[in-house]
Order: structure tokens, then sequence, then C-alpha cells
């Protein structure tokens, strides 16, 4: 599989269980104990995506996440015990991909894993007029210039131009975007709708409210 995920957490024994069952799968693996550790490899090792904890001594999970969508585009993943629904909507809102609580299954976790990377590894290139997706570089551009999207804006945007023309439910978008059925806010849906429009531009109407239900993307 060749890719490269690294664990932080504090606690050995959650590593030391993600990191077997992820090997089985074929994954190269990197531990860190704490955030500061954890933004060291990042900054001279390749890593492919990012499993945080939360509550860390040092630099905490929401730290890393911040730092990590800075300065590169990886996946995130939050494994942590901090299960309310603030704390999921607050790690979506700084760019995390995934969301799951401990208790957890080491399973489930690898599952996701395994279709996090799928996803993002899709080949694809696609345009919509002067709005081009290409999947590989996981770059869009519009009218030839290259957009700053955070990879939950990406992934919303992919999901969107997959179903042209489908009237698309808020609730639908959190399920398949999110990656699981999420009973949080659907506001969370329009934060990322208008934070996309703004990053599209001239091209933002190709995105439409479906008032009282949700969106659907109008590509030409």
């Amino acid at each position: 599989m060749n890719k490269t995920v690294l664990i932080v957490d504090d606690e050995m024994r959650i590593r030391k269980l993600v990191a077997d069952f992820l090997m089985r799968e074929g994954y190269t693996i990197k531990e860190a104990e704490n955030g500061k550790a954890a933004l060291d490899i990042l900054s001279r090792e390749k890593v492919d995506m990012a499993i945080l904890d939360v509550m860390m001594p040092g630099h905490d999970g929401w730290t890393v996440c911040r730092e990590i969508r800075k300065e590169m585009n990886i996946p995130v993943i939050m494994l942590t015990a901090k299960g309310e629904e603030i704390d999921q909507l607050f790690a979506f809102e700084i760019g995390a991909d995934e969301y799951i609580t401990k208790p957890f299954s080491p399973k489930i976790l690898t599952a996701r894993v395994n279709a996090l990377f799928r996803r993002l590894e899709r080949e694809k290139t696609a345009a919509y007029g002067g709005l081009e997706i290409d999947a590989n570089a996981r770059q869009v551009l519009v009218d030839g210039c290259l957009l700053d999207l955070s990879p939950k804006e990406y992934e919303l945007l992919i999901y969107l131009t997959e179903n042209k023309g489908k009237a698309l439910s808020r609730q639908q978008i959190l399920n398949q975007v999110w990656n699981y059925d999420y009973f949080g806010d659907l506001r969370t849906v329009d934060t990322h709708i208008n934070r996309l429009r703004t990053k599209l531009g001239n091209k933002s109407s190709l995105v439409q409210t479906i008032r009282g239900y949700g969106y659907r993307f109008e590509g030409e």
C-alpha cells in the first residue's frame, strides 16, 4: 500500500493497538506520544495521514490539526475520548476529516482509514466551464488559478460534482462527505458550502441552493 500513517496519542497502549491493525493492512507506521513530537515528525518526514488524540500534554490534538492544515493537505482522523457534539463540530471546523470516539473498534478504524484513502486516490479529472478538478493532484482551479481548499471543502466539492444535477439533502451530504451517519447540526453543511462558494468566486453559482432541502451542482 506504501502509505505512512502517523499515530499521535500519549497512551502507548492505544498507539500499539492502532499500529498493529494498520500494519496488517500494509501501512507504514510512525508514532508520537505528544503534539510536539508529532509536529517534529511532520516537519522532516513524509506522512500520508495523521490519527490524532485531542487531550495530550503540551500541544493538544486541536493545535496539531491546525498546524497540519497550515502546511499540508493530508487527511486527519481525530481519535479521542471527547465525544460531545461541540467537540466534533469544532474538529470538522478546523479541518479534521473523521472523528472517532473512544472506546473504538480497531477494525472499524482500519476500515475508515482504508475508505478515506480510497476516496482521496480516485483517479479523475473533471472540467465544468472554467472549473477544473484534478483528483490525482487533489487540486481545483478556477480559470487557471489554483484554489486553496481545505480537505473537507475539497471532499464536499467532489461529492457535489459526482452527483451533478441531483438534489442532495443536507443529511445526505453529511452522511457521505463526513463518511458516517452524523446527527449533529445540519448547519455544518451550510457553513462549508458558504466557504466553498466564496473560494469558487465567479463559479459559485455552480452550487445551487434548494430552499428547505439542500444543494445541487449544476455543471456545464
